[in-house]
């Protein structure tokens, strides 16, 4: 029988400690086990001469001390949290993709070495968030976050059903309010549409039968999760443009992929990637092979 685990991948920075410590919370509130990550590429010019494996030793000894680090920073805050450590050779986003078959979930930081907290997300955070095959987590912004309500992004795909059914146990699992979000353009009439931009048309009639849509997709999710107190929220803006403006008060984002290549779920649609890039919170990218009802 395969162990529930969570994976997270930490490097020694200050954004690997904050992707540790949300995994931690995360697998003891869970109660699964965690699973503490660090690939190490030792293939450096100077190791094709290192004939009596000193580099290599050398490399071994950083990643069991980086390892070592992030055991004590996850039990700073979940003391009872179950740990395993492992330190892969290899290139970071291929090892990682690989150890994420199987995983409950994927945690990552925004930044990797090297990075400054002004910057995007880091590349190997990106690929993984992009081609993981569990659900992943981006600890970025207010990463160590854990107050506020939980955020949702549906639209009306099928990825709406996955979305909230992991936002409702996010929501209920830390005792916080859920906020869903809905975002959509109003019909513009042709008259209006070279002067008036459609986030600024007055449209009730349009607004009351997306908002009546939207409540009846979450009413059975309510219905399951009672304890959860429930805001649905519509826009005309972006989606992403909504979320991100959501996220400097929430504690995590939950959001779909949206693919549109070859390989279904293999690419993120265009508001998780920048959720990705901009949110002030943790994103919880969701997948799940099957539809999910509550």
């Amino acid at each position: 029988m395969t162990t529930r685990a969570i994976i997270v991948a930490t490097d020694g920075t200050a954004h690997g400690k904050a992707a540790v410590q949300w995994a931690a919370r995360e697998a003891e509130r869970r109660g699964v086990l965690l699973r503490i990550t660090y690939v190490y590429d030792w293939e450096w010019r100077e190791a094709r001469f290192d004939y009596s494996n000193q580099y290599v030793d050398a490399a071994r000894r950083m990643a069991e001390a980086i390892t070592a680090k992030g055991v004590d920073q996850a039990h700073e805050v979940a003391p009872a949290v179950r740990i395993e450590t492992d330190a892969l050779i290899g290139h970071a986003a291929a090892r990682l993709l690989a150890a994420a078959e199987g995983a409950e979930l994927m945690v990552l930081g925004s930044r990797g070495r090297g990075g400054f907290a002004s910057l995007l997300l880091g590349s190997v955070s990106q690929r993984v968030a992009t081609h993981a095959a569990c659900p992943v987590v981006v600890v970025r912004g207010r990463g160590d976050v854990i107050d506020g309500p939980v955020a949702a992004g549906v639209d009306d795909s099928p990825a709406a059903e996955h979305v909230l059914g992991a936002a409702f146990e996010a929501a209920s699992s830390r005792g916080s309010a859920l906020a869903v979000v809905r975002s959509f353009l109003p019909p513009v009439p042709l008259w209006l549409a070279s002067t008036v931009p459609a986030t600024d048309v007055v449209t009730p009639e349009a607004d009351a039968a997306e908002r009546a849509r939207l409540n009846e997709l979450v009413a059975p999710w309510q219905a399951k999760y009672p304890d959860v107190a429930v805001e649905t929220m519509l826009s005309h803006d972006s989606a992403a443009a909504v979320l991100v403006g959501v996220s400097h008060g929430a504690q995590l984002v939950v959001v779909g992929t949206h693919g549109h290549g070859v390989v279904a779920g293999t690419f993120l649609g265009s508001t998780t990637t920048q959720l990705l890039h901009h949110a002030d919170c943790p994103v919880h990218i969701v997948r799940s092979p099957e539809k999910r009802t509550p």
